[in-house]
């Protein structure tokens, strides 16, 4: 019988033993980091193979613009910090900074922007010599610089290199050394994952993924996709590194010809829309029917990798998935997940994140899981960047303290659509949602987690509460403020 690892403790090292939470320097050594921090949002570098092959212009543009306007609430990840340098594809309502501020006690806190917004904003910064003299300075006479980023693209670490270059000592805690950035692409995708689950599931019997293959080829895809259609009622294809949703196509009984020449044609035609489908491997799952009573169909759980290779788990959650399996928010509390199933994604992802700092991946990672209807429970994907989630985390963390899962009931949206035919400003929504809004005093209601996507009349919010019923209850009632 297999041995189940323990999640009492959060960080595992290499070779099994377990500690409490360190801070390391390259080498291992345990220090507390002095060095400034200055904060990268480079989320459309994590997927730009993806955007740069999107058939569409407007909406390869719309698609830079909305990663960018999520730049806002990755300040949220940071909020420990009581100074920071966060650098953005675009300005941040000064309002929202102010909210920010306030809320994590964050002393000062410095914005700057490249002159050029092309999507690749290292490669801006790296374009932009005011802007690399502004860091140099930042890094005053010490000449130290602890550099994060959304993820940790090559265009991450061409920067890294060239401000290393101009003499600073730049600690990289959440990212791979440059001869192992190639773990970010590889157990990011699709298909990498696959190809480690195939490899690895006689070592890890728990590490099962829904039955599928890697194809290539719009041709063969819409063959073999249309035949797994038609024998199970339903299927999934997935690009190889897609963006919330983008690049995922799920189809249930219904939705596709039982013919299997109709049925091919029509998903032929569909992938031909987007050269992303021609240019990538392209990945054919079973349709997997999740049990919505284990978080939402979906568990989820994230770690981090740290320099010295040992494995902390963050936090585990149920994800809020929509049917289109687009990701709109997580659910976090000790509670969310039955105890069985919260000990069997930690322990799947101990095994994966071993694999990952063996190859010499650092930094966050997250796997998305199914809790499929016949009780099994199937790796999705692994996301080897921040997540959808982290900032939610990062806030609770520094609210509520380490043990927040046992003191409030987390809720989260990343896009909700405000039922207004309004445009709220920041300033306004404050006032909207005044009487629900969180304080540390009352240690309960809404933070608001963007202001720039208000200009897509969207939503981005974290809820906090005594227990699910009254988080519930604050989400509820924020609905009902925001239809009046």
């Amino acid at each position: 019988m297999k041995k189940k690892r323990k999640i009492i403790k959060n960080v595992k090292e290499p070779g099994g033993k377990k500690q409490e939470l360190p801070i390391e320097e390259p080498g291992g050594k345990v220090k507390e980091i002095k060095e400034k921090v200055v904060r990268i949002f480079n989320l459309s570098e994590d997927v730009w193979p993806f955007i740069r092959e999107m058939g569409n212009p407007l909406m390869k543009s719309a698609e830079i613009d909305e990663n960018a306007e999520l730049a806002d609430r990755d300040l949220f990840t940071e909020a420990k910090e009581s100074a920071l340098t966060f650098v953005c594809p675009r300005p941040i309502d000064p309002v929202f900074v102010e909210y920010f501020q306030k809320l994590f006690h964050v002393r000062d806190i410095n914005i700057l922007n490249p002159k050029n917004h092309s999507g690749k904003i290292c490669k801006d910064m790296l374009a932009d010599k005011e802007l690399l003299n502004r860091i140099v300075d930042i890094a005053n006479g010490a000449k130290k610089l602890t550099l994060v980023s959304y993820s940790a693209s090559t265009y991450f670490l061409k920067l890294v290199r060239k401000l290393r270059k101009r003499g600073l000592t730049i600690y990289t805690p959440s990212a791979p050394d440059e001869t192992n950035v190639w773990t970010v692409n590889f157990y990011g995708s699709k298909s990498g994952i696959r190809q480690f689950a195939q490899k690895s599931g006689v070592l890890e019997p728990d590490f099962k993924m829904p039955d599928g293959l890697v194809t290539a080829g719009i041709s063969d895809t819409a063959k073999i996709a249309a035949s797994k259609y038609i024998k199970e009622g339903g299927v999934v294809i997935k690009t190889n590194k897609g963006h919330s949703g983008a690049g995922v196509l799920i189809y249930r009984k219904g939705d596709l010809p039982e013919k299997f020449r109709a049925c091919e044609m029509k998903i032929r035609k569909t992938l031909k829309q987007d050269l992303y489908w021609s240019k990538f491997p392209v990945v054919i799952e079973s349709l997997i029917k999740p049990d919505m009573k284990i978080g939402g169909g979906f568990p989820n759980a994230e770690f981090i990798i740290r320099k010295n290779g040992s494995i902390e788990l963050l936090y585990y959650c149920g994800m809020r998935i929509d049917d289109k399996g687009v990701f709109k928010g997580v659910e976090i509390n000790e509670k969310a997940l039955p105890k069985r199933v919260a000990a069997r994604i930690v322990d799947t992802g101990y095994f994966i994140g071993e694999q990952y700092a063996k190859e010499g991946y650092r930094g966050y990672f997250d796997i998305d899981f199914i809790a499929a209807k016949d009780g099994e429970i199937y790796v999705n994907e692994s996301n080897v960047r921040l997540t959808g989630g982290t900032h939610v985390y990062r806030a609770a963390q520094e609210l509520f303290g380490s043990n927040f899962t046992r003191k409030t009931y987390v809720l989260s949206h990343n896009t909700y659509d405000i039922p207004s035919k309004k445009v709220f400003t920041f300033a306004e929504i404050l006032e909207k949602l005044k009487p629900i809004l969180f304080t540390r005093k009352k240690k309960e209601g809404v933070v608001i987690a963007s202001a720039s996507l208000l200009a897509q009349k969207k939503l981005a919010y974290i809820i906090f509460g005594k227990n699910k019923r009254r988080s519930l209850e604050i989400e509820q009632k924020m609905e009902e403020l925001l239809g009046n």
